[in-house]
């Protein structure tokens, strides 16, 4: 009976009021996005769901904010410690639709929620056996839709997603595709490698596996996860053990090959620091090898990075990364390397050169003052004297 009084409360109010965009459903309806069930009819949905919640936000409060678009039949908060989610049901789908269109993207207490059509997780398909790939430099307008859109070329194509950043809001430029078919993952990275998508020419390679492991915030428990599988080598082996350095927590170093012969440290920090996979903690140059190492804060940044750095051009030469073999020590320094220059390396000058080097010995040394034992650090401080006054004189020779 309770029901029924709503639903009569609601024919009610729209008679009395029309809101534009409930008059005009077409204009209004949501773009389906490539993380829902293949297939999915929203013709007849009237519940929404609601991820990336602030956990200061309580269900009276959601209530309020969804009561905007239409009268609610019912709100369920579930509330975690980091991120929130819930769902959202109306009497009318058309209310349902509206909120999607107007609150995907509101910030709640400086957080933006994610508002999309909600369904059963067991609507929803099995991705974790299924073969990803990696798809970077996506431009800011990509979104999950556009991205399965593109790759649903292939008829394996099961799941698109654009990774974002809950704190704004906007994507993180890269996101992760996934296949039934291994061959149609392969020749989707062929294909696709290179290829514009909206303003930007996307990158493709196989995902690594703990690349971008997709917390609460992401997920948001809606059981549509795409889990990272292992990676591929080039004969379409796979390459990944569980004693594999991509697996390995431990190993946050990225190997970089087929450096040309005039890459230096700071050039080649430079290099990865604009991919913005992750804080750089220490960067080296074997420049007489063609290699050099890049160590991030975190697992899980360099092997984004291996993934964002492989096949990019540097000095005309295409760089190949990996991972470095030997695993990072317990204890070792976690203090982040200062931003390189924002001027292109070529236009430097060699005091410039040098002074940068300068910062980075001594941002390592002061790591390791960190460490040791006090009665050292007077070792590492007459170390640092004399580092000084090494670049003192190169500067005044300039």
């Amino acid at each position: 009976m309770m029901q029924q009084r709503l639903k009569q409360q609601v024919m009610t109010q729209q008679s009395l009021y029309h809101h534009p965009g409930l008059m005009a459903t077409p204009q209004i309806e949501p773009i389906l996005s490539g993380n829902l069930p293949p297939g999915f009819d929203s013709s007849t949905c009237r519940s929404v769901y609601v991820g990336n919640i602030h956990p200061q936000v309580y269900e009276f409060l959601l209530q309020e904010v969804f009561s905007s678009t239409g009268i609610i039949e019912g709100c369920k908060l579930i509330r975690k410690e980091k991120s929130s989610y819930g769902f959202v049901d109306y009497f009318d789908r058309r209310c349902a639709a509206l909120a999607i269109v107007s609150l995907n993207g509101r910030h709640l207490f400086g957080q933006p929620i994610k508002v999309n059509w909600a369904y059963a997780s067991s609507q929803r398909e099995d991705t974790s056996g299924h073969f990803n790939i990696f798809v970077g430099d996506l431009s800011p307008e990509i979104t999950d839709a556009t991205l399965y859109a593109c790759f649903s070329v292939y008829s394996s194509c099961s799941d698109a997603r654009v990774m974002w950043d809950q704190k704004t809001g906007r994507s993180r430029g890269f996101g992760f595709v996934s296949f039934r078919n291994q061959q149609d993952a392969q020749s989707s990275i062929n294909d696709m490698n290179g290829k514009w998508l909206g303003s930007r020419q996307i990158h493709c390679n196989w995902a690594v596996k703990g690349a971008n492991v997709i917390d609460d915030k992401q997920s948001s428990d809606t059981k549509s996860v795409v889990e990272l599988t292992s990676g591929t080598s080039d004969d379409g082996q796979e390459q990944a053990t569980d004693d594999g350095p991509e697996n390995n927590p431990l190993c946050r170093t990225v190997y970089v090959g087929n450096l040309a012969p005039e890459v230096n440290s700071a050039e080649l920090h430079r290099h990865f620091h604009a991919l913005g996979a992750g804080v750089i903690e220490d960067v080296r140059v074997q420049r007489d090898k063609g290699f050099g190492f890049v160590r991030y804060s975190t697992h899980g940044e360099a092997a984004l990075a291996i993934q964002m750095g492989s096949a990019r051009n540097l000095h005309g030469k295409p760089i190949k990364c990996s991972w470095g073999n030997k695993p990072t020590l317990s204890g070792t320094s976690s203090i982040p390397l200062p931003p390189p220059s924002a001027t292109p390396m070529p236009t430097l000058s060699a005091t410039d050169l040098a002074l940068y080097e300068r910062q980075l010995v001594l941002s390592k040394m002061a790591g390791m003052q960190a460490l040791v034992h006090p009665q050292a650090q007077h070792a590492l401080k007459q170390m640092g004297m004399a580092t000084h006054a090494i670049y003192e004189v190169i500067y005044l020779s300039e």
